[in-house]
């Protein structure tokens, strides 16, 4: 905790980038949020996914991304495209490629596209008051003078740093490799917030243990006992975590790809501000307020 403020400005670096790039560019959405058609062709063949891409656009269609989702499948995402137009592409498509067959068709209307950018923001913003809220109930007999409202916001304090982080990371692939953020991107960030809130509550229960066990010690010094202690865990179960990630990354295919490393970025983010973000802001909270 004699170190907290070193911490603040790695995180501060760190979150520094993605902000301004959610600013300058935003993010590249999805047609889950924009609305689109998601096509699925199967070909005899693997194919160059540039070279697909372009006879696709040829149509008259206009791709987002095109996504190998088996040998010979390819999923395609692309802005709304008119039936005659998707029958067209498919009649070019087997002229150049051989025997062409159309495995799905789906159509996301900008309404539904723009229900789910709401629900998205909802769902975020609902579990982190939910965080506060269960937090504050879990720890109302933390030893005075220490607040369990300030456990709850702390722990949704790091929460933000890992969404930032997270969030921020995907504007910048957005802007330089076209990466788009779709469902999926929406379902890593929860996960990643229900990890990270793992991670900060097993450094805050033992917290909770030992202040009535170090009377004497003033609240950094209760925290650094603590993560002595639990630190060995919280590296062990994240690394598990990683190495499933990493190799779900190599091995699992284009299809999922951004979002286990959504995924990934996220845990590790989670796992590094639960104990140096949370707990050094819970501790600087304490320290200055609380006593």
């Amino acid at each position: 905790m004699g170190k907290k403020w070193w911490f603040f400005i790695l995180s501060t670096l760190i979150i520094i980038p993605g902000v301004i790039s959610l600013f300058l560019y935003g993010l590249k959405l999805g047609i889950d949020f924009t609305g689109g058609t998601l096509l699925e062709y199967r070909f005899e063949k693997p194919l160059n996914k540039d070279e697909l891409r372009q006879k696709i656009s040829q149509g008259e269609i206009e791709v987002s991304s095109v996504i190998e989702s088996g040998p010979g499948s390819y999923i395609i995402k692309a802005k709304h495209a008119k039936e005659e137009k998707i029958l067209a592409v498919k009649e070019n498509l087997g002229k150049d490629f051989g025997k062409v067959e159309i495995m799905r068709v789906e159509s996301v209307g900008p309404t539904i596209g723009g229900e789910t950018t709401k629900n998205a923001f909802i769902a975020v913003a609902l579990a982190a008051v939910m965080i506060v809220i269960y937090l504050a109930i879990a720890f109302y007999k933390v030893p005075k003078p220490a607040s369990s409202w300030r456990f709850g916001i702390t722990a949704v304090v790091a929460l933000l740093h890992d969404v930032l982080v997270v969030v921020g990371l995907f504007s910048i692939l957005g802007h330089f490799l076209g990466v788009e953020v779709d469902v999926l991107f929406v379902t890593a960030l929860l996960t990643v917030i229900g990890f990270s809130v793992h991670d900060t509550i097993v450094v805050f229960d033992r917290i909770r243990e030992n202040l009535p066990k170090h009377l004497s010690k003033n609240f950094s010094q209760v925290a650094n006992i603590s993560i002595t202690q639990t630190l060995a865990r919280s590296l062990n179960t994240s690394l598990t975590v990683i190495f499933v990630l990493l190799a779900t990354l190599l091995f699992g295919g284009e299809s999922i790809k951004w979002f286990v490393v959504a995924l990934l970025v996220g845990i590790i983010s989670g796992t590094y501000s639960s104990i140096f973000n949370a707990t050094a802001l819970l501790a600087l909270w304490e320290e200055r307020l609380g006593h």
